[in-house]
């Protein structure tokens, strides 16, 4: 059964967008600058590194868009931030901490749909390719310091959100 056929259009959502938003929360942990655009720039990269990293993956695969034709995979993504962008305006996200505790909710829900709907290999799997994403981003650049000396690589905001998106998706791992 394909993704499409196993989630319905909101659990669609949910996991197609999951990756995304614990990137780009991430980034703005404890965000400043340069540092930020570095790791926004990780979290894409990891994001798509999905599907080079568990091709086999169902949920991954058919959350990614399908790179082999362009036009198709811009208009998925632009259909998937203009829906995201719905449901945050709908949950009416207007802070940082709001879009936070939003990506830690979500993650709780991804891991009871996933409890529900997908075998344990491939629940493993999305779980690790969130925390794979999420640790990128954190390691991707240092925080604080002057002109990218200095600084700490891994933050503890970062460590701290980190922490609770692992909790959130009931996994055992830190950074």
């Amino acid at each position: 059964m394909s993704f499409e056929q196993r989630f319905n259009e909101e659990e669609q959502l949910l996991l197609s967008s999951l990756p995304t938003l614990v990137g780009s929360v991430m980034s703005l942990a404890e965000g400043s600058g340069l540092s930020t655009v570095k790791e926004l720039i990780s979290s894409a990269t990891s994001v798509m590194d999905g599907a080079k990293d568990f091709p086999s993956n169902e949920i991954i695969v058919g959350v990614l868009p399908n790179m082999t034709n362009r036009d198709e995979a811009m208009t998925k993504a632009k259909e998937l931030k203009g829906k995201l962008q719905a449901q945050l305006k709908t949950h009416e996200i207007d802070s940082k901490e709001e879009l936070r505790q939003y990506v830690v909710d979500s993650c709780k829900k991804a891991n009871e749909l996933l409890a529900a709907k997908a075998n344990p290999a491939e629940a493993d799997e999305y779980k690790k390719w969130l925390l794979n994403v999420a640790e990128n981003v954190s390691k991707s650049a240092s925080e604080g310091g002057f002109l990218g000396f200095g600084g700490t690589q891994i933050s503890k905001g970062e460590k701290e959100l980190f922490e609770d998106v692992a909790s959130a998706l009931n996994v055992q791992r830190s950074l």
